[in-house]
């Protein structure tokens, strides 16, 4: 069937349909509106009819004629046509005005029973005595106490609708087929310039199978500009997509050229397999970490030299779902963390794969993130939060302990009890230099952390800041401090310096012997500030220096802590000359001292 006459067909249909309802609604209307107006004006009469010949007279009636009555001896007669009934509360008949004799009781008539309940009542139904279609108008007839006595009941016959519109029934009809064959009309011409245009359409698409189209100044020809404008529109947009999907062929080319630029930039190692897990492609990353010169075309066990990864990948096969694993890679004395990501390779060509992952994917692209460093991290971290919980289990245990000794049985002894005392204040000491080092590790370590501005300043003064609380505990142990700070200025966070060289002199003069000396010097070297200290202490073993700026790495542990340390203060050095960008290093050898310098460029 062409388009022409499904269009037709369909839209003839619809439109003799559409016409058909509307005749329908319309009839159905003015019916419905025909005995709405009858039923309005039998009322408004019934309710005149009523309130002239009164109320209580006719209620008076029903009372006296409760046994029967003659027709002659009603109160009133309606004029004209309509027909008036008075029934009594029992649903029988005392009067109606056009059937003469006994008539069936009442009871059961809806306008009747709305009546006697106190209501007006209204319906429409063919009259079982006079065999015509009537409306009824009941009203409820009230005696002087307010009782209902019986019912006003006022009705005529009603012709029917369809009697009533017949004459006008064929100039109905005939508006109503003269507007059917309109539609009809508009729906032929509309369907055939439908056909006319698609036909055109279907002959420019023909044309293209012939030859390549040129998209620029091209005109449609006058036979399609009679379309509608969509049509013209779609004939230049079908005359413009040769030239548009060469357009997008070349694009796609560039997308992949710049795709194979990212793969090659990637840090990750990417590379697919195929069916029989051969590499197919690989990135440049990739090629380096397993040594490959090409790789295509070699098996992924023999490339890889890993049974793991080669494992991950037959399970990708076989589930033909992605998975994630975690794989180590062994080679030139070296082990290296990898986290694998492998998913199944499919064309576009492939049909979607089944729910419950049977069929076999074209192959596998796996992605290697090389995790080695967070791993290290993660491990640091643990190591952190080990050596936290250990320093701080010794002072915690020996607070709780002689806290409980002191509530349990306090010493009689007021020197015992001081004793006492003094160990639980020196291991809340030891415990508030921990926590304070660690935030101020943590604050050093936060690139974020706010802080002041470095600022260009002279040296000495930090020099003697930082002297200043060293000197106490040099007075303690007979140490001298000597400084050699010449005018310097560098720009530098003042405050941190002086936290490092407080950090430096601390440790100089706990690790030096009684009576000894302590050097503190500035100078500049090759445009850096150099700042050293050096002691005449008992020194660090070789084996410890590359690991002396750790967190809490000490070297005597035993020493570290009866002198109070936190294991901490070095590591702190360290960071705050990573934070100038510049280094902190040791120099030591075991019974000579030890030399610590920070580097920080000005």
């Amino acid at each position: 069937m062409s388009i022409f006459q499904k269009s037709l067909l369909t839209l003839s249909a619809a439109a003799l349909t559409l016409t058909a309802l509307l005749v329908v609604s319309v009839l159905a209307f003015m019916n419905f509106l025909y005995y709405e107006t009858n039923a309005r004006l039998l009322r408004e009469t019934a309710a005149a009819f009523l309130a002239a010949n009164g109320e209580a007279r006719t209620a008076e009636w029903l009372s006296e004629n409760r046994d029967g009555g003659s027709n002659s001896a009603a109160p009133f007669l309606p004029a004209g046509s309509f027909r008036l009934t008075l029934i009594d509360r029992a649903g029988n008949v005392r009067f109606d005005s056009h059937v003469q004799g006994a008539l069936v009781n009442h009871l059961d008539r809806e306008e009747v029973r709305a009546a006697l309940a106190g209501m007006e009542g209204r319906a429409r139904r063919d009259s079982l005595s006079t065999g015509m279609r009537q409306l009824y108008a009941a009203f409820p007839v009230r005696d002087a106490g307010g009782a209902v006595a019986g019912v006003f009941r006022l009705s005529f016959a009603v012709p029917s609708f369809w009697r009533r519109i017949a004459p006008a029934a064929l100039p109905f009809l005939c508006l109503a087929g003269i507007f059917g064959a309109g539609a009809f009309l508009a729906v032929f011409l509309f369907s055939r310039s439908l056909a006319a245009s698609v036909n055109h359409l279907v002959h420019i698409a023909e044309d293209a199978g012939r030859g390549p189209w040129k998209s620029e100044g091209t005109e449609a020809p006058e036979a399609a500009r009679t379309g509608a404008a969509e049509f013209i529109m779609l004939e230049k947009a079908l005359r413009g997509m040769t030239a548009e999907l060469t357009v997008r062929i070349e694009r796609a080319r560039a997308e992949g050229r710049r795709l194979e630029a990212i793969l090659d930039g990637m840090a990750e190692a990417v590379f697919a397999l195929d069916g029989k897990l051969s590499l197919v492609m690989v990135n440049p990353r990739a090629r380096e970490l397993f040594g490959l010169a090409d790789g295509t075309g070699l098996p992924l066990l023999e490339a890889a030299r890993s049974t793991e990864l080669e494992n991950a990948a037959r399970n990708v096969l076989a589930s033909g779902l992605p998975e994630e694993t975690e794989i180590t890679l062994h080679g030139a004395g070296t082990a290296r963390r990898f986290q694998v990501f492998a998913a199944p390779l499919l064309s576009p060509a492939a049909e979607p794969r089944r729910a419950d992952g049977s069929g076999e994917p074209e192959g596998i692209v796996m992605v290697l993130q090389d995790i080695t460093r967070l791993v290290r991290l993660e491990q640091v971290r643990k190591d952190f939060v080990a050596n936290v919980s250990h320093e701080l289990r010794t002072p915690i245990q020996l607070v709780k302990g002689f806290s409980e000794t002191l509530l349990d049985a306090p010493p009689e002894d007021a020197e015992r009890l001081r004793h006492f005392m003094e160990i639980i204040r020196k291991n809340a000491v030891t415990m508030e230099n921990l926590t304070n080092d660690l935030l101020i590790l943590a604050n050093l370590e936060d690139r974020n952390a706010s802080r002041p501005d470095r600022e260009e300043q002279e040296i000495a003064p930090l020099f003697a800041e930082a002297a200043a609380p060293a000197a106490f505990l040099a007075e303690q142990k007979q140490t001298e401090i000597v400084v050699d700070c010449p005018p310097l200025r560098a720009r530098v966070y003042g405050s941190l310096v002086v936290q490092a060289l407080i950090n430096l002199l601390d440790n100089a003069i706990k690790y030096s012997p009684p009576a000894s000396r302590v050097e503190a010097a500035a100078r500049v070297e090759d445009g850096d500030l150099v700042i050293t200290v050096r002691d005449r202490g008992i020194g660090i073993p070789a084996e410890h220096l590359e690991r002396i700026f750790e967190r809490f790495y000490r070297v005597d542990r035993a020493h570290s802590r009866a002198a109070g340390g936190t294991g901490l203060g070095l590591a702190i050095v360290h960071h705050i000359a990573l934070l100038h960008n510049g280094t902190a290093t040791a120099e030591s050898h075991a019974g000579e001292g030890s030399v610590f310098t920070l580097r920080l460029p000005r």
